[in-house]
Formats: C-alpha cells, structure tokens, sequence
C-alpha cells in the first residue's frame, strides 16, 4: 500500500468500514488524508483502474469513493485531465486540522470514565430487540418530558432494591446524563446559592453557573462534606456526593448526612445528591443513597453512565414532589424528551435482571483491578477512596513535579490541584487522582507500571 501511493508522496492508510465495506473505508481514507494535508491541493490521484487493481476492489467500487468525495468538494476533476485534490478553504477548522497534535498517552489512568469495553453489547442487542418488538406505535412519537413510563416504572423498583431509594414512578424524570439533569435544576432554582463540595469536579460548577447559580464551596474533609457550614454560606441548595466523594473517595459519616438532613428540613434546602457510582462498593454492601433518609427534601440523580457507558446518554433524577412540575417543564423546554428506544431497551434490561447481572460483574472486575493498583503501590503511598468506585486519591509531595514524571512516562492521570474552587493553596493536600477504569485489560498492568515508576516504586 505504501509503496503504490509513494508516486503522490503519501503514507496512506485504508481502514475498510467492516459494516458498511470497503468503499466507505477508502472514502474515509482519502477523505482524512485530503483533511490532514498528507495529500496536497493540486494532487493528481491514480486512475480509477489502476486504484482498483493495487486494491483489490472493484472498479465500481473506486469510482464511487471518487465521485463522492468530488460531489463534498475534497476532489475535482475535468474531463480527460484525471482527478486532482481540491484546495480547501483556509478558515479557523482547517488550520487547526494542520496544526501539530498533541500526542495521545500510552497509558490512561484518569478518572471519570468506566470500562466500556465491557459494555454488554449481546445483552443490550436482545434488550433492545424485545423493547422494538413489543413497543406501541406510540413510542415513535413525541413523548412525556418526564420519560417513558415503562423506564420510570422499572427504575422505581431498582433503585429501591440496589439503592434504598424511594422512587415511585410519577416523581422520577429521565434525562440524557447527570449533566443535564443538574443543568435543569440549577434552572429551576432561578438564581439561588448552591454549595458545592470543595474539591470537587470543577464542570459541574460551570453546569450550575451557566444555568445562573452562584456556586459557593463547601469544604470536603476525612468524614466528607461540612454540612455544619451551610447556615453560614446562606445556601439554597446544596450538591453532594455521599456515596464516594469525588474526588477524594470518602463516604459521607453518618452524622454528616443526619446534618444535612436536619438542614433541608429546617432551612428548606434542597439536597442534590449525585450518585454516580454508588453500585460499586467493595469492602461491603453498597451504602444506601442518602434520599431515603429525607426523600422530600433530596433531588436524587443516577446514571447509567458507569455501570454501562456514557455513550447512551440515559440518566435518572428522582425529586420531591413540589419539583416534579416544574423540572418537567424545564426538560421541555430544553430537549423535549430523551430518545425513547434507548428508554424501553434498558427497561427491559432491568426488568429482566440482566442489568443487575452485568452490574455485579463490573463490580468484581473494578475490585481487581482496584487490588490490582493496591498490590502494584504497596505500602509506601498514601491511598485513599479505595472502598468504592472507578477512581482512588494517592497522595505525593508535590503535584508539579509528579505530573511532569507522568508526562515523561506518557502516562495520564487527574490531580487534586484542578479540583479546588481556589486554586494555589500550597497548604493543601496535593495528590494524584488515579482513574482505574478506563485502560483495557492488555495495558493494564503496563499502566499500573508507569504508575509505579513514576511514584519512584522503581521497574
């Protein structure tokens, strides 16, 4: 292949579409190199036959990648003079496509994303299927803001079990992500104060300040969040993440999530509990959402972002009764509803357990890699947060100089420094915050050795 596009002076590479054949994958591939600038304005590209025989496709084939890259304008050509790559415009897109990348890491331990290689693609085919097969006509129209009933109906009884939530269907609203379901309350508050732990994941805090909340920091300590500092920043809600805070991995105390209840009950606050992974527990059996404490009072958002991957966009918020209406209206008035077919394909996962099933799966993978990390690090570090969750806090000396060895390992990783409200406190606790659901099984072990060496535990 190299050697047949040497007479243009191009490395091109020909990835076939498996599902759609090979001509998609030669138009992707022509496509990309005309994008990239691997084939210059004024190019002369190989006839169609010639094309056609080095490839090994048809003819046919070869004059349908040519004709529809001329037709979207990356190739011209005349009558009898051959087919030319085109100039392309010089705006801001395609001088940033020239623009030297910035090189991907060899290994990528940073927290927020699960495994979704173990995404149950068989299980969800069937799901949808059965959902497909038995779905009214109805299920093609627009549908409620609040979601489908069938999804609502099935999540209440999840969420009850695996997570001691209570959730009857008609206070449930399904959204496309936690993003969006905390981007629609921040709406609903109208401008109010809300406290948001600190540290926390910094684009939450956009989310609520984009939506017109005045976002104030709530500090995060070994019992998790101060909920005794609330009355003082006068606040109108409060967002927390009790199960395992993000991102130091501690679980709310007790008597911290007895003090933010008697706050919402006393204060009429309104709690915004994000349990983004509250499944996934393992030195016992998960810690029941805090909503079943004070469901008047909680605005509870789960996803399934996790536990199967973010790709579905499919999210749940379970809300006291006097905010039903009004998160509706604002779904509404934001996306209409969240695609119904992905709705009636993870119903049927859960009603059928096979949701459940793949779930406890997950658990027993993430806890051996989360061993995994344990036994690679020893001893020697300082590791918090392991007891549940996707991601663990280790703790360094100094987060400028640990991050410059990673880089140099080709290693990614999240820190502490970016989570605080205030950044540039020296006096803070300064750590790595070290994701370990995203690499796939092969490089695993590769990245928990970079991991090591970079924390100096050697080769």
């Amino acid at each position: 292949m190299d050697d047949f596009w040497s007479g243009v002076g191009v490395d091109l590479h020909l990835e076939p579409d498996a599902g759609a054949g090979r001509r998609t994958g030669l138009e992707r591939a022509l496509r990309d190199a005309v994008r990239d600038g691997r084939l210059a304005p004024g190019t002369r590209l190989p006839a169609t036959r010639r094309l056609a025989a080095e490839l090994g496709v048809s003819r046919g084939t070869a004059k349908a990648a040519y004709d529809q890259l001329i037709a979207e304008g990356y190739l011209t050509a005349r009558q009898g003079s051959g087919t030319d790559v085109a100039a392309l415009p010089l705006d801001g897109v395609s001088a940033a496509a020239g623009a030297p990348r910035a090189r991907a890491p060899l290994f990528d331990l940073r927290p927020g994303s699960p495994d979704v290689g173990t995404f149950p693609a068989a299980a969800w085919l069937r799901a949808l299927r059965r959902a497909i097969a038995t779905a009214p006509s109805l299920a093609y129209d627009y549908g409620d803001p609040r979601g489908r009933i069938e999804l609502r109906t099935a999540l209440s009884g999840y969420l009850g079990r695996a997570r001691g939530v209570l959730a009857p269907p008609e206070r449930i609203v399904i959204t496309s992500g936690y993003v969006q379901g905390l981007a629609l309350l921040a709406r609903v508050l109208d401008g109010g104060t809300v406290a948001m732990e600190d540290p926390g994941l910094p684009f939450h805090r956009d989310v609520v300040r984009r939506g017109g909340g005045r976002v104030v920091p709530l500090p995060v300590d070994e019992r998790g969040a101060c909920a005794g500092q609330l009355a003082s920043v006068k606040a109108d809600a409060v967002v927390v993440t009790p199960a395992h805070q993000y991102p130091t991995g501690v679980t709310l105390h007790p008597e911290r999530r007895r003090a933010l209840t008697d706050w919402a009950r006393e204060r009429g606050g309104l709690i915004v509990e994000d349990d983004y992974d509250g499944e996934f527990r393992y030195d016992r059996q998960p810690v029941g959402a805090l909503q079943g404490m004070a469901p008047g009072q909680v605005a509870y958002l789960g996803t399934a972002s996790k536990t199967l991957g973010p790709a579905l966009r499919l999210g749940w918020m379970v809300l006291p009764p006097h905010l039903v209406d009004a998160v509706a209206d604002a779904k509404l008035h934001s996306d209409h509803h969240t695609e119904s077919i992905g709705q009636l394909a993870l119903a049927e996962m859960i009603n059928s357990h096979a949701y459940d099933r793949h779930v406890r799966a997950c658990r027993l993978r993430y806890r051996r890699r989360r061993d995994q990390l344990l036994g690679r690090l020893g001893a020697r570090q300082s590791v918090r947060g392991i007891a549940a969750g996707l991601h663990a806090l280790v703790e360094v000396p100094d987060e400028a100089e640990t991050l410059a060895r990673a880089a140099e390992e080709g290693l990614a990783v999240g820190h502490l420094g970016e989570h605080w409200h205030t950044p540039g406190d020296g006096g803070r606790t300064q750590g790595l915050v070290v994701g370990y659901g995203t690499p796939r099984e092969r490089v695993y072990p590769e990245a928990l050795e970079a991991l090591g060496r970079v924390l100096g535990g050697g080769s």
